[in-house]
C-alpha cells in the first residue's frame, strides 16, 4: 500500500484535511503526521507519513492527495474486534486464556490485526505445552460484522495429558538415581499425581528441578558438578515423556580456612558467631549461603539495609581444597524517613503505630521492621499484613516502610452446639468485639440459656490502658450450671463473681499478669449426689427430696507470666509459647484453696503448608489452712474437643461412685486435682483448596490424665490416649474445629464419641 500526490513537488500546507475516519480521533493521526500547517511537505515527507500512520497499527489503507495546498490524507480503518468466544479448554481457564492473549495484543475493543492472530496459536501452545498437553489443536475462525467489527472463535481441542514415563540419570556414581530423584519436583505417575501433577512435564519445574540437583551435589562438597545434557522426548502419540539428564559429579572438595574481611562494622566476634563453615569441613554452598545471609541479616540492624556479603572461594585443584573468604561491604547506613499504613479502613492509625518497633528518623533495622509486622498479624484484627521498603527517590541513605493491611471483621459470634441423651441440643454463644470502634479495645458479652448451664458474662480489656503497654481488664459475671448435665457428678452451682485485671510487659516476648476476683459460689445437692457431695454440704443421711445448699464467698488473687513467639494470633506457623499461672483464695476466705499450672506449646514449621505442633500442660490444686484438699467444684476436667478428642466432654478422671443412697448410683465424673495434657499435631491444607489461610486439617495424637492427687499410681490409672483427625476453619461467622478421633486405651464405662465440633473456639 502507497500514498500519492495529484501534483509532484512539495508545497506549503496551509490545511490538513483526514477522511474515512470512523473510531480513531483526527488528532491521532496529526500526532504521528510528521508535518504541519505552514511547514513544507515534500516526496521524503511523504514516505515518512505513510511509515507512520502504518506503524500504528490502525490503518489497513492510507492515501495521500493534495487539493491546492490542502493536503488531504485518506485512511481505512482496521476493523475493531467486537467479540472473542474460546471454546473447547478445561484445563485452563477462559480468563487465564484471555488474559494470556490480551498480552499479545488480542483482546475486545482492541484494532484487528491478522498478524496478531497468528501469534494466538504460538501464544495458546505455550499455556498448554506447560500443563503437559502436547496433542493440543487450534482452529480460529474470524467473522466480519456490521460497523467494521470482526469476531474472533477460537476451537480448542486440548487432548490427553502427556505424561512422564522415565526420568533417567546418567553419569552418577556417588549417590543413587532415586535419591537425586527424590529432589525433584517431576516425577512419574505415582497415587497422588492426580493431585500435586509431578508427572505433567514443565519446562520451567525442570530447570526448578535441575537447580536442585545442582544444589544437591554443591551442598555435599562437589564444587566441579555440572550437568552436561538435558534431553527432553516424546512418543509419538505425543502421550509419554522421556527426559534424560546426563551428569558430571567431579571429587569432593573441604574447607581450608575461612575468614571475614572487608568493613566489618560490628564487632568480630559477633560476625564469628554467626559463620556455619570451619576448616575441615565439607564444602557446602548452602551453609555458606546462610553464613552469607546471617552476616547480612545482622548488618541489616545495624541500618545496613542493602549490606552485601560476597563469598569469594580460592579453589585448590591439587589438594582439593577451598579456601572461603567472606567479604563484607557494608554500604551507607539507611535511615527511616516515614513508617506508613494503608488499608485501615476502620481501625485507627494510632492503634498500628503503637505496635511499631521500627521508629521514624532512626536507622533501619531489619529485624524490627519484620517483628511489627508480626505484632501486626498477631492483633487478629487484619487477614494479611504486608510490608515494603522502598528507597526515597533521589537520597541514598533513605528508605520509607510501607505497612498495607486488609482488615477482617473484628465482632465474633462464638457459639456451641452438642447434643446429650438427657439434655438433647445445647446451645450457648458469646458476642465479642475485639477491635471496638477500631480503638484496639475489647469488649466480650457471653450468655447460655440452656438447661444445662445459665451463663452471663460482661468483660471489659484495654490492651493499652498506658502507653508502655499496661493492660486494665474488668469482668462481671453470673453463672448457673447443671453439672449432672454437663457429663459431671450430679450437684448444681450458682456463681457470682466480680474481678480487675492487669497485665504488664517485661520485654517483647515476655508478660505477666494479675487478677483479682471476688466470688460467691451456692452449691445445691440432687437427688443423685454421691455421698462426696453430700458429706460436703454437712448432710449424714440422704432423705428423699431433701435438698440442702451451701455458699461460700472468697476473694482470690492470681498471677501468671507468659513467654509468646508465635508469628500469628490464630493459625500460627512458628514459634511458641508457655504460660505459668498461680491461684490462691485470700486466708479468711470461706473456702482456702490454690491452683498451679504450666502450659507450652510449640509450632515447628516443616514447609510453607505443613506444620507440626507439640503441646504439653501440667497443673494441679489443692487445699491449705481449714480447707482439706481442692473443693471438688474448682476440679480440673478433661475430654472434649479442648484436650482429649474422641472422648466425651469432662469424662476422664475420677469417677464419683460412692452415695448413700443405692438407688442414686451414677458412676459420674468429679473432675481431678491433678491434670496431665499431650498432644502432637500435624497441620497441612486441604488438598485442591487454594486458601489455606483460613482453613487447614491435621492428624494428631492427644493423651491425658485426671488424678486425685500427684500418686504416679493414680496418673497411670486415669491415662487415655487417642489419634484422629482434625479440621479447622476461621469462617465469617466465628472460628469452626471438628474432629473425628479413635480412642486407643478406652475402658469399660469410658464414654467415647468419635466425632466432635465446636463453633467459635480458639485455636
Amino acid at each position: 500500500m502507497a500514498g500519492k500526490l495529484a501534483h509532484a513537488g512539495s508545497f506549503v500546507v496551509d490545511d490538513i484535511q483526514v477522511k474515512g475516519l470512523q473510531r480513531i480521533s483526527a488528532g491521532t493521526v496529526y500526532n504521528y503526521l510528521p508535518v504541519s500547517v505552514g511547514e513544507t511537505f515534500t516526496d521524503e515527507k511523504q514516505a515518512s507519513a505513510i511509515r507512520s500512520l502504518f506503524n500504528t497499527g490502525f490503518f489497513k489503507d492510507i492515501t495521500l492527495e493534495r487539493d491546492g495546498n490542502t493536503l488531504i490524507v485518506t485512511v481505512v480503518e482496521r476493523p475493531s474486534v467486537a467479540k472473542i468466544v474460546i471454546e473447547g479448554n478445561k484445563d485452563i481457564k477462559k480468563e487465564d486464556l484471555t488474559e494470556a492473549l490480551k498480552k499479545i495484543g488480542l483482546a475486545e475493543g482492541k484494532v484487528y490485526n491478522k498478524q496478531v492472530l497468528d501469534k494466538v496459536e504460538q501464544e495458546m501452545r505455550r499455556q498448554y505445552f506447560s500443563h503437559g498437553k502436547y496433542g493440543l489443536k487450534i482452529k480460529t475462525e474470524v467473522t466480519d460484522l456490521t460497523r467494521n467489527r470482526v469476531g474472533i472463535r477460537i476451537e480448542i481441542s486440548e487432548g490427553r495429558v502427556a505424561k512422564i514415563k522415565q526420568i533417567n540419570i546418567v553419569g552418577n556414581k556417588t549417590f543413587a538415581s532415586d535419591a537425586l530423584r527424590k529432589e525433584f519436583e517431576l516425577s512419574t505417575t505415582n497415587f497422588l499425581s492426580f493431585y500435586s501433577k509431578d508427572d505433567q512435564y514443565s519446562k520451567q519445574k525442570l530447570s526448578a528441578d535441575l537447580e536442585k540437583l545442582r544444589s544437591y551435589y554443591l551442598d555435599r562438597g562437589y564444587i566441579n558438578f555440572s550437568i552436561e545434557s538435558t534431553q527432553v522426548d516424546i512418543t509419538a502419540d505425543k502421550k509419554e515423556i522421556y527426559i534424560t539428564i546426563n551428569v558430571k559429579e567431579g571429587e569432593v572438595y573441604t574447607l581450608e580456612k575461612v575468614k571475614l574481611s572487608g568493613e566489618l562494622i560490628v564487632p568480630p566476634e559477633d560476625l564469628i558467631k554467626l559463620v556455619r563453615v570451619g576448616p575441615g569441613e565439607i564444602f557446602s554452598r548452602k551453609n555458606a549461603t546462610e553464613t552469607s545471609k546471617a552476616i547480612s541479616d545482622r548488618l541489616g540492624d545495624e541500618g545496613y539495609t542493602f549490606a552485601n556479603v560476597n563469598m569469594v572461594p580460592e579453589i585448590n585443584e591439587q589438594s582439593k581444597t577451598v579456601a572461603m573468604t567472606f567479604f563484607v561491604d557494608p554500604g551507607k547506613r539507611v535511615y527511616v524517613r516515614r513508617i506508613n499504613v494503608k488499608g485501615n479502613t476502620k481501625t485507627r492509625d494510632e492503634v498500628i503505630r503503637r505496635e511499631a518497633r521500627q521508629m521514624e528518623s532512626s536507622w533501619a533495622a531489619s529485624s524490627k521492621i519484620e517483628r511489627t509486622k508480626t505484632r501486626l498479624d498477631r492483633l487478629g484484627y487484619f487477614e494479611e499484613v504486608g510490608v515494603e521498603t522502598p528507597p526515597v527517590t533521589g537520597v541514598a541513605d533513605q528508605i520509607d516502610v510501607n505497612y498495607t493491611v486488609k482488615e477482617k471483621a473484628s465482632g465474633n459470634l462464638q457459639a456451641g452446639i452438642g447434643y446429650s441423651q438427657v439434655q438433647g441440643i445445647i446451645f450457648n454463644a458469646n458476642v465479642s468485639q475485639d477491635n471496638i470502634f477500631g480503638t484496639g479495645k475489647r469488649l466480650d458479652f457471653a450468655f447460655n440459656n440452656s438447661s444445662i448451664l445459665t451463663r452471663y458474662n460482661l468483660g471489659f480489656t484495654d490492651p493499652y490502658y498506658t502507653l508502655d503497654g499496661v493492660s486494665l481488664g474488668y469482668n462481671l459475671g453470673y453463672t448457673s450450671r447443671n453439672a449432672y448435665a454437663a457429663n459431671l457428678a450430679a450437684y448444681n452451682t450458682t456463681i457470682t463473681n466480680a474481678g480487675v485485671n492487669f497485665g504488664i510487659p517485661l520485654n517483647e516476648f515476655d508478660r505477666v499478669g494479675f487478677d483479682l476476683e471476688l466470688k460467691r459460689t451456692e452449691i445445691e445437692n440432687t437427688a443423685y449426689s454421691s455421698d462426696t457431695i453430700l458429706k460436703f454440704l454437712g448432710f449424714t443421711k440422704y432423705t428423699s427430696g431433701q435438698i440442702r445448699s451451701k455458699s461460700f464467698t472468697s476473694l482470690s488473687t492470681s498471677a501468671g507470666w507468659t513467654h509468646d513467639t508465635l508469628d500469628r494470633a490464630t493459625f500460627a506457623h512458628s514459634g511458641g509459647q508457655q504460660r505459668i499461672s498461680a491461684l490462691a483464695t485470700i486466708p479468711g476466705s470461706d473456702l482456702e484453696y490454690y491452683k498451679v499450672g504450666y502450659k507450652h506449646q510449640h509450632y515447628f514449621p516443616l514447609s510453607n503448608d505443613f506444620t507440626f505442633r507439640l503441646l504439653g500442660e501440667v497443673a494441679h490444686g489443692g487445699g491449705y489452712g481449714s480447707t482439706d484438699g481442692l473443693p471438688f467444684f474448682e476440679n480440673y476436667f478433661a475430654g472434649g474437643t479442648g484436650d482429649v478428642r474422641g472422648f466425651m466432654q469432662n469424662t476422664l478422671g475420677v469417677i464419683d461412685a460412692t452415695t448413700l443412697n443405692s438407688n442414686a448410683y451414677t458412676n459420674r465424673p468429679i473432675g481431678g486435682a491433678t491434670k496431665l495434657i499431650g498432644k502432637a499435631e500435624l497441620f497441612f491444607p486441604i488438598p485442591f483448596l487454594s486458601d489455606v489461610k483460613s482453613v487447614r486439617i491435621g492428624s494428631f495424637v492427644d493423651a491425658g490424665t485426671l488424678s486425685p492427687g500427684l500418686s504416679t499410681g493414680d496418673l497411670r490409672k486415669y491415662f487415655r490416649y487417642s489419634v484422629g483427625l482434625s479440621g479447622e476453619w476461621l469462617s465469617p461467622f466465628g472460628a469452626l474445629a471438628v474432629s473425628v478421633a479413635q480412642p486407643l486405651n478406652s475402658e469399660s464405662g469410658d464414654r467415647t464419641q468419635a466425632f466432635q465440633f465446636t463453633f467459635g473456639s480458639g485455636f
